[in-house]
């Protein structure tokens, strides 16, 4: 699967699609590899810790909030063994435009009540 393919796109769509309906349902984290498995149900082979799946990550977030002003969907993601986003949310967040401050444990936690809030909306 590469990035600008149809494929691709229709595999962000469901990332999207996903990750929006567990921020209206309260930010309930997921794990990549249950993300994994429910993009397989929907057709999309996406392995939870390789190829695509940090890229469609980044990507979702950048398209629900490409000027930083919303929160960032990928924060609902985490691994399994520790419970946490992988470093790849913490680089973007901190990135232009989006500029997140504070320390790693300050930072998601802003981050997904902002989702709760701003989904309880949607």
């Amino acid at each position: 699967m590469q990035k600008g393919t149809l494929e691709y796109e229709q595999a962000l769509d469901a990332v999207i699609e996903i990750l929006r309906s567990r921020a209206r349902e309260g930010a309930t984290l997921v794990r990549y590899g249950d993300l994994s498995s429910q993009l397989a149900r929907l057709g999309h082979q996406v392995p939870a810790y390789e190829g695509p799946m940090p890229y469609l990550l980044e990507d979702a977030s950048v398209r629900e909030s490409p000027d930083g002003s919303l929160p960032l969907l990928s924060a609902l993601v985490v691994l399994k063994d520790s419970g946490w986003p992988s470093s790849g949310f913490f680089k973007l967040a901190r990135r232009a435009p989006y500029k997140r401050p504070g320390d790693d444990m300050v930072l998601w936690t802003r981050e997904l009540k902002r989702l709760t809030e701003h989904y309880a909306d949607h």
